[in-house]
C-alpha cells in the first residue's frame, strides 16, 4: 500500500489543506474516494486511519484532508492550536477547500495519476461533512457516487435559537467547549452571515432533491449528536437515495480518539463493509 502523508495544498483561503492519499500501488485504475471529515474532526481523529487503509486494501484510493480552517496546522494537524483559524471558518471556506481536493487528485501533476480513475470519484462525509458534501455532489458533474455516515440535514436549524444569535451578534464570538480537550473554540459572527448570504445553496435539501447519482445514507439508531431523523430526511428527499440504518449505532459508530486497537469498532466496520460495497458494485 501506498501511503502519503500531510501533502500540502494551497487553499483559496490562506492557509493550506492537508491531505493524505492511501493508494493501492499494484491495481490500476483505482475508484477515488475523499473524504470530509465534521465539526470539531480532523483527518487523525480516532480510526479514520484503518478506515482509509481498509478501502485502499479493497482497491479503492481513499483521500482523506484537513479543511483549511478546521484549527490544525502543518507542524500540529491534531486538535486545535490555531483558534484563529477555527474562528474563521465558514461553510464557503469548507465548500472551497473541498474543490481545491477534488481540483488536485484529477489533475495530471498528482503522483497517483496511473493508479486512479477520475472519473469514478465517491464523496464521503461525517456529520457536518455529510452536509457539505451532499451540496458538493448536487453542484459537481465530476462526482459519481455520494456517501453520508450519521450526516446532518439542517444547517439552518443549528441557528434557531434567536436569543444566542442576538447575543453572538452583540459580542461578535460565541465560544463553545471542546469536552475532550477542554478548549474554549471561538466561532466569529462572520459564520452566521455567510450562511445568511447563501442560504439557499447552504440548504441541504435543496441539494439532496437535484441529486442524481447513487446515494448512500448511513445512520445509527443511537445517534445523540444527529438524530437519525435527519439520514431519514436526506433519503426522503432524495430519489437516488438507499438508507441503511444500523441498530444501536451511535455518532461516530463505536469510536472515540484517541483509537488505540488494531481494528475497527463492529458498527464501523459495517459502514465501511457497506461503503466499499456501494463504490465498487
Amino acid at each position: 500500500m501506498h501511503i502519503n502523508r500531510n501533502i500540502v495544498l494551497e487553499g483559496k483561503h490562506k492557509r493550506p489543506i492537508l491531505v493524505d492519499t492511501y493508494c493501492n500501488k499494484e491495481i490500476n485504475g483505482q475508484p477515488i474516494v475523499i473524504f470530509c471529515h465534521g465539526y470539531k474532526g480532523f483527518k487523525d481523529w480516532g480510526y479514520w486511519d484503518l478506515v482509509a487503509k481498509e478501502f485502499a486494501n479493497n482497491g479503492i484510493c481513499f483521500v482523506k484532508f484537513n479543511f483549511s480552517h478546521n484549527g490544525g496546522t502543518v507542524k500540529q494537524p491534531i486538535d486545535f492550536p490555531d483558534l484563529e483559524a477555527f474562528a474563521l471558518n465558514n461553510f464557503t471556506i469548507e465548500l472551497d477547500d473541498l474543490e481545491t481536493v477534488i481540483d488536485w487528485i484529477i489533475s495530471s501533476n498528482n503522483e497517483l495519476s496511473e493508479k486512479i480513475n477520475t472519473s469514478d470519484i465517491t464523496l464521503i462525509g461525517h456529520s457536518r461533512g455529510g452536509g457539505i458534501v451532499t451540496i458538493k455532489a448536487a453542484e459537481d458533474k465530476k462526482i459519481t457516487k455520494l456517501i453520508t455516515w450519521a450526516s446532518v440535514s439542517d444547517f439552518k436549524a443549528r441557528f434557531a435559537d434567536e436569543k444566542a444569535r442576538a447575543y453572538w451578534k452583540e459580542q461578535g464570538v460565541i465560544y463553545i467547549e471542546n469536552s475532550r480537550t477542554k478548549q474554549q473554540l471561538p466561532h466569529y459572527y462572520q459564520f452566521y452571515e455567510d450562511f445568511i448570504k447563501n442560504e439557499e445553496r447552504f440548504t441541504i435539501k435543496n441539494s439532496a432533491e437535484n441529486i442524481d447519482i447513487p446515494f448512500l445514507i448511513i445512520h445509527g439508531t443511537k445517534d445523540p449528536t444527529v438524530d437519525l431523523r435527519e439520514g431519514e430526511a436526506l433519503h426522503n428527499w432524495s430519489s437516488k437515495s438507499e438508507l441503511l440504518v444500523i441498530d444501536e449505532a451511535d455518532h461516530v459508530f463505536g469510536g472515540k480518539h484517541p483509537w488505540e486497537e488494531k481494528k475497527l469498532p463492529q458498527h464501523m466496520k459495517q459502514v465501511v463493509e457497506a461503503s466499499i460495497n456501494f463504490i465498487v458494485k
